[in-house]
């Protein structure tokens, strides 16, 4: 007889020694996944209830809730353990390579959606464009086009020179292919450990120059040089609700692309995990962290604090650690207020693999040192696997992700789409009762005029709105151009001061937080006129469509709930933490410095060294995020719009009897479409706010 073990093919645990926790703090989100269900499911009911011109309102509507994806950045630096970590939080130990090592900036989006069973659905894999290679090609990437700037002619070689050894690598692994990669992107149905290190992993040197260039040649680190970033699709079974989770590479790179690319993914998720290894929390490398979470609200920051497994003596070590990290955030503006969660990736991924018996002498006796400062009495009844897990701190860090995915997104997400379906219904009852009320005659506007009085209107508030948001666009960029020469004149001041009293001796550095703080300063004031405007217009918007519907339609629309949209939320100016000359102190600055001679030349380089580093945020800030605020803005009202325009041409058509629902006014079937609508009414009151 064979006898096969029951293996669960998401973590390759045999069945009975899985632990029966792995889904603890992901409490809410279980709860959030049935409500999206529930209203998705009334969403398809109204669907088939409605009229044929509001089923396409329906229909996006329908689509926003289905392409609702949580996204959670992962930040930290190099061997900070996010990679560990991130296969510990998608509950799949060996998921992603540890040992990832990208300088390509590669961004690794895992998209998660919940299943019991290891089915990958696909990868894609991006690669850097021509422009991205060229730029670190002719200016060795950020870092070098800094190095150029200040005339630190020898480092910018150094940097040169390894972008060349690094091009001359690509070329021998890629042969004749290299330039046609360039822009393009790799898909494929399935991806495994190997489809992986391929494409994200660093590679090893070749042997054999024939093999490198074969197309055939599989090795790994084959595309890693030029890849730009990975997608990745699977099911898992440990998550509720689908949510992506992106693995960003440490900042702390040579070229300080990594940088560049860590800036938007920041920018493209509303929740961020700060990876900090307990060893050596918040070193000088992760000040550049720092300047980026600086920028976010601290109810979009956790910090979990890794490898807790390596400290002598976690019991008073991790409160030394937290006062230390909330004071550092502290001193340089950050979010000091934000949660931290102590863990260790390790000891998770080896319940994961159900190996908690085999783990390294030291990591066993700081767990034991751990369990007994963190267990309770009655938890001494769970099973170790279940006891590790817990103490690992995945826990606590998915509560806390949880928590802030429902309130911050999955509640104002649900709140809008059911109040939009709830204007629907409404409006599909009223049309009903402005047919067989028979209208038509007693109507002030006939549905023409109604028609070409929505459109008025809506061309009326799009360009009153497009014009204030213009307006105080232009006032935050004359702001933001001022501060950034009070900026510089103090700066410049400053280093003349010095001169006049250290001499070019002595090294001076000046601290460009002032210029940050100024600067968000301003563009908070941005968000804050660009909301009321925003909340302004849109009100307006809404009361004169209500005046034109009761002008065309009378007493059968007085129930239809019209309410204002939200103002979406003004995107975090993370640009803000970019790394400027400014910000170091290391030996190109230096040497920058003791080339100088004479106060003259100090002052004219300088100056033009910190104008130069400075305008590019101050350009990406002043027209990239400003673009984005006016979009967002302008194509939430554009949205409001066409849902109101279907509204209005199904009542108008019911108002001239052009439906197809004639025969059926008094008949069953009418009955039981007002009886289902009244049903999608209640059943959307429970979400809708």
């Amino acid at each position: 007889m064979k006898i096969e073990s029951d293996i669960i093919p998401t973590t390759e645990l045999c069945a009975p020694e899985r632990p029966t926790n792995l889904q603890a703090g992901l409490e809410n989100l279980a709860d959030l996944a049935k409500r999206v269900d529930a209203l998705s499911d009334t969403l398809d009911r109204l669907s088939e209830l409605a009229e044929k011109n509001t089923r396409q309102s329906v229909k996006r509507l329908k689509a926003e809730l289905d392409g609702f994806e949580p996204s959670v950045t992962i930040l930290g630096q190099v061997k900070s353990g996010k990679t560990f970590l991130i296969n510990a939080m998608a509950g799949w130990s060996d998921l992603l390579p540890s040992d990832v090592n990208p300088w390509t900036s590669v961004v690794t989006s895992l998209h998660l959606t919940p299943g019991r069973t290891k089915k990958e659905t696909g990868a894609r894999f991006q690669f850097m464009t021509e422009d991205e290679w060229d730029r670190l090609l002719t200016k060795g990437g950020r870092m070098g086009e800094l190095a150029g700037r200040a005339g630190a002619d020898n480092e910018l070689e150094n940097l040169r020179q390894q972008v060349e050894a690094i091009r001359e690598k690509s070329q021998a692994r890629l042969g004749r292919n290299f330039e046609l990669l360039m822009g393009q992107e790799h898909e494929y149905g399935y991806f495994d450990k190997n489809l992986l290190e391929r494409y994200i992993c660093l590679g090893d040197e070749f042997d054999h120059a024939e093999d490198a260039k074969s197309d055939n040649y599989v090795e790994q680190g084959r595309f890693a040089d030029i890849t730009r970033s990975a997608d990745l699709y699977l099911n898992c079974q440990t998550i509720p609700f689908r949510m992506c989770l992106r693995d960003t590479p440490g900042v702390n790179d040579t070229f300080m692309m990594r940088e560049q690319i860590t800036i938007q993914a920041i920018r493209d998720s509303r929740i961020c995990v700060v990876v900090l290894s307990a060893g050596q929390a918040l070193t000088s490398v992760d000040m550049g962290l720092i300047r980026l979470i600086s920028n976010l609200k601290s109810r979009e920051v956790i910090i979990f604090v890794n490898r807790i497994d390596e400290l002598p003596d976690p019991r008073t070590q991790v409160a030394e650690i937290e006062q230390s990290i909330r004071q550092t955030l502290k001193d340089h503006h950050g979010p000091h207020d934000a949660e931290i969660v102590f863990g260790s990736a390790y000891w998770a991924n080896r319940v994961l693999c159900g190996e908690i018996e085999e783990m390294r002498p030291n990591g066993s006796k700081v767990l034991l040192e751990w369990a007994e400062a963190r267990l309770k009495a009655d938890d001494s009844n769970h099973s170790a696997s279940n006891m590790v897990w817990e103490l690992s701190g995945i826990p606590a860090l998915l509560k806390a992700i949880s928590q802030r995915v429902v309130r911050n997104l999955g509640n104002p997400c649900l709140s809008e789409i059911a109040n939009s379906a709830q204007t629907i219904v409404k409006s599909q009852q009223a049309a009903r009762m402005v047919r067989v009320g028979g209208r038509k005659a007693d109507l002030p506007l006939n549905p023409a005029e109604v028609l070409a009085k929505f459109q008025q209107i809506e061309k009326e508030r799009l360009d009153a709105l497009k014009a204030d948001l213009v307006g105080h666009i232009k006032e935050y960029q004359i702001r933001a151009d001022r501060t950034h020469l009070t900026f510089i004149d103090r700066a410049t001041h400053s280093l003349i001061k010095h001169l006049e009293t250290h001499g070019d001796q002595t090294v001076w550095e000046y601290d460009p937080s002032a210029l940050r703080i100024l600067l968000r300063s301003a563009y908070s004031l941005l968000g804050s006129r660009t909301r009321a405007a925003a909340k302004k217009h849109y009100e307006q918007a809404v009361c004169e469509i209500a005046e034109l519907m009761y002008r065309g339609f009378g007493d059968a629309v007085e129930d239809i709930p019209l309410s204002i949209p939200d103002t979406p939320a003004t995107p975090s100016p993370i640009v803000l933490g970019q790394t400027i000359a400014l910000d170091f102190d290391n030996g190109w600055w230096v040497s920058w410095w003791h080339r100088k001679r004479g106060y003259d030349a100090f002052a004219e380089k300088f100056r033009k060294l910190i104008v130069s580093e400075t305008e590019q945020f101050l350009v990406q800030i002043k027209s990239e995020q400003t673009s984005e605020i006016h979009d967002q803005i302008v194509t939430k009202l554009q949205a409001e719009f066409e849902k109101f325009r279907s509204i209005i041409t199904d009542l108008s058509e019911n108002a001239t009897g052009k439906t197809d629902l004639i025969d059926e006014i008094n008949g069953e079937g009418e009955r039981r479409r007002r009886e289902g609508l009244d049903d999608l009414l209640t059943s959307l009151q429970q979400f809708a706010e």
